[in-house]
């Protein structure tokens, strides 16, 4: 027994470190767009430790290497279990234009090489106004950029179509696009009119509810570009259909000239409305061919399968033909097909059932109807095919396909049964207009003396002095609340505390995605909030020497100034040097909301 235990251990023993080594993962990225001569960075992610790192073959062929590697490690835990990311980065420069291809880097993990993905990096020619190191992925939103000239070269937003010249019916997607700049950091929306398509029968596209920036090289210069809106079109009418400009409004957070102490700690900025508009987008349609008998109006690329209930039925058996259209175009558009049944059959309206979706890859699913009827007479009947005619946009012709037919034996039933399933059957749903015989009303009714009021009884003397002692009770209250409200300098001082701590949650949230620059700025913003509405001071005279006499004058300690102080010099340090990593932030914030927390005790004292 021991030794099968102790081979059993053995065996777990492998199967775990051989699970640890297939969960490598060694990543490689890099912005897929950059302008030829300005730097951007090249970061490698690693899960477990690893060495030797080799970069891509070739790499300094079309960039050069100015700086790196930048090593760092982060350590996250989630639910209990905890991860450490090792990161190297790299500080390269495009060195000429074109698109190039980064092949995959190698390193060391355990004795076996790993390799990482490769890359794509379109290098664009460069932009004349000077901008920042271009670092991989997002577009920080909300970023403290320098001033960046609004104009439509820099912002703004556009209509792209899949297909221009489409014929009537032919499915086009159409993606609202916003441009920008990316030293332009975009804070929110405003006043937003997104196109309305007229001409065109229109489905929209489900996106994600945050847009997500990414770089497009659009003109040969690289914008950050986020979709607002995705729609299938559909043009119902031949000839030039014309997407009408939109407009709207976007909040672009600007830096402001310093103007007092307290920039020392926090930057100035301002929020400025941007507005945009589109230009006019025009859609050149072509009629479709003459059509054949069978069209039911289908644009796309479609298949037509059937099934029938059954084949052996009797007088008394009600038959149902399925019939589905599958495929993708306009599958909402297409209209029904005429089933031709021997007039010995009892034949009743079709329903059709639409099952839709709307991708990046147009709208695609089925139409199914269901055909129910019911022979009257015994004998052998054929159930036609139906042929279905569609126009295929990517031949230019139109398609035939058909069911195929079936042979129905009908056998006579007795006629207690036909007459129950005829009168179960109905050709539309009956509605109910009104009831002409009302149910009597059955059990103990409470009844009342005739005369009898509820006014001038003793309950409604009762009810009327409550109400009054109420109304007098909230007069009261709502009185006491004006003038609190009324002394803005109370109010600021209630809310002081927490106003703060929603800032410093934010600094939390921001502390999660490792934002060192938003995280830093996020604290001295919760201390300048703070400070202002604790103390009674203006942001514009809010100085260092004003600040700590007037902590003084509230009796806190020494030592809770110095911590403060000391915070605020971290952060503002931290953001132009960058510092230690995750654990330093975290000690960071921990620090800072300590201090809060016994500067409040100590000022409410």
């Amino acid at each position: 027994m021991m030794i099968k235990r102790l081979a059993t251990y053995f065996i777990l023993f492998f199967l775990v470190l051989g699970a640890q080594a297939q969960d490598v993962r060694f990543t490689m990225s890099a912005p897929n767009a950059v302008e030829n001569g300005k730097q951007f960075r090249l970061s490698f992610t690693l899960n477990q430790r690893g060495s030797k790192l080799q970069l891509p073959p070739g790499l300094n062929d079309n960039f050069q290497i100015l700086m790196g590697p930048s090593t760092g490690t982060s350590y996250q835990n989630i639910n209990g279990r905890s991860s450490t990311t090792y990161s190297y980065t790299y500080i390269l420069r495009a060195t000429k234009e074109g698109t190039f291809e980064i092949r995959p880097a190698s390193i060391e993990v355990d004795g076996e090489i790993v390799e990482s993905n490769s890359l794509k990096i379109q290098v664009v020619k460069a932009n004349s106004q000077p901008s920042q190191p271009q670092s991989g992925g997002q577009t920080q939103q909300g970023g403290s950029a320098s001033n960046v000239d609004l104009g439509k070269d820099n912002l703004f937003v556009r209509v792209e179509l899949s297909n221009r010249n489409p014929y009537r019916g032919e499915q086009i997607i159409a993606i609202v696009k916003l441009y920008a700049n990316p030293e332009i950091p975009i804070t929110n929306f405003a006043d937003v009119n997104l196109p309305t398509y007229e001409g065109f029968y229109t489905q929209d596209i489900e996106i994600p509810g945050q847009i997500n920036m990414t770089r497009e090289v659009y003109n040969d210069k690289i914008y950050q570009v986020g979709v607002l809106k995705k729609t299938i079109l559909f043009p119902q009418q031949n000839g030039t259909l014309r997407i009408e400009p939109f407009s709207m409004a976007l909040l672009v957070r600007q830096r402001t000239q310093a103007r007092s102490f307290f920039d020392d700690f926090f930057d100035n900025y301002r929020t400025v409305k941007a507005p945009i508009t589109s230009e006019a987008v025009t859609v050149n349609v072509k009629d479709l061919p003459p059509a054949p008998a069978n069209f039911l109006g289908g644009v796309g690329n479609f298949n037509i399968t059937s099934e029938i209930s059954g084949e052996d039925v009797t007088t008394n058996d009600a038959v149902t033909l399925t019939v589905k259209i599958s495929g993708n175009g306009n599958i909402r558009l297409i209209r029904t097909p005429e089933l031709k049944l021997p007039s010995d059959f009892e034949v009743y309206d079709p329903k059709a059932t639409d099952n839709v979706k709307a991708g990046n890859n147009g709208a695609s699913g089925s139409k199914t109807i269901e055909y129910l009827f019911q022979p009257r007479f015994e004998g052998d009947y054929t159930i036609p095919a139906i042929p279905f005619t569609y126009f295929n946009p990517a031949t230019g012709q139109y398609v035939t396909k058909s069911t195929p037919a079936y042979s129905l034996h009908v056998e006579k039933g007795t006629e207690e049964q036909s007459a129950t399933v005829v009168s179960s059957l109905r050709k539309q749903d009956v509605q109910l207009i009104g009831q002409d015989i009302r149910y009597i009303k059955q059990g103990s009714p409470s009844l009342k003396s005739r005369g009898s009021s509820f006014f001038g009884s003793t309950l409604f003397y009762l009810v009327y002095i409550l109400s009054a002692l109420l109304f007098v009770v909230l007069y009261i209250i709502y009185r006491k609340k004006a003038r609190e409200n009324a002394n803005i300098a109370l109010m600021r001082n209630k809310k002081a505390n927490r106003v703060a701590i929603k800032r410093l949650k934010s600094a939390a949230a921001f502390m999660k995605q490792n934002n060192n620059e938003a995280f830093h700025e996020a604290i001295l913003k919760a201390f300048e909030g703070y400070l202002s509405d604790k103390l009674a001071i203006p942001v514009a005279d809010l100085k260092r020497e004003t600040a700590v006499a007037r902590l003084q004058s509230k009796n806190v300690s020494e030592e809770v100034i110095a911590d403060f102080v000391d915070v605020v010099e971290q952060c503002e340090f931290a953001r132009y040097a960058p510092t230690g990593g995750s654990e330093a932030r975290h000690e960071l914030y921990k620090k800072a909301e300590s201090t809060m927390g016994r500067m409040e005790k100590q000022i409410k004292r």
